[in-house]
């Protein structure tokens, strides 16, 4: 996977992995068999339902929002967002790998990034997100 300097250095700073919050936020529920218990949003940092891929048009999760949940979307097929759904910020609590992409067709010609399922907080994308794949675990 191709990462540019800046896209690694942002990833690294902007990432809030739930294992990370474990300390700091009580357990919301438990998910469905098999994926463990998950976490809800730490203070300060968007909501996102467990089993959500949730995605805002603006940074620092404001502007208009969007979820996407497994039930709506093929695994490992191309899920480009609507001309005016750009995305600038998202959280991942799918329970699977989502890849995000600058290019709507998912093309790795322009930046993509791989996030993690089990609870990912980006509030400021390196780049303006157009389409995005969940991969099979």
């Amino acid at each position: 996977m191709r990462m540019t300097v800046l896209a690694a250095t942002l990833a690294a700073t902007a990432l809030v992995p739930a294992t990370a919050l474990a300390g700091t936020t009580p357990a919301a529920h438990h998910t469905p068999a098999g994926q463990g218990r998950t976490h809800s949003a730490p203070a300060g940092l968007a909501p996102c339902g467990a089993g959500q891929l949730c995605l805002w048009t603006k940074p620092d999760f404001e502007g208009a929002g969007r979820t996407h949940e497994l039930s709506d979307v093929d695994i490992e097929s191309c899920v480009p967002l609507p001309a005016d759904g750009r995305a600038q910020s998202l959280v991942n609590r799918t329970g699977r790998p989502v890849t995000t992409y600058q290019s709507a067709e998912c093309g790795e010609t322009g930046e993509f990034e791989t996030y993690p399922g089990g609870g990912t907080w980006v509030p400021r994308s390196p780049y303006t997100v157009r389409a995005f794949k969940i991969w099979e675990n």
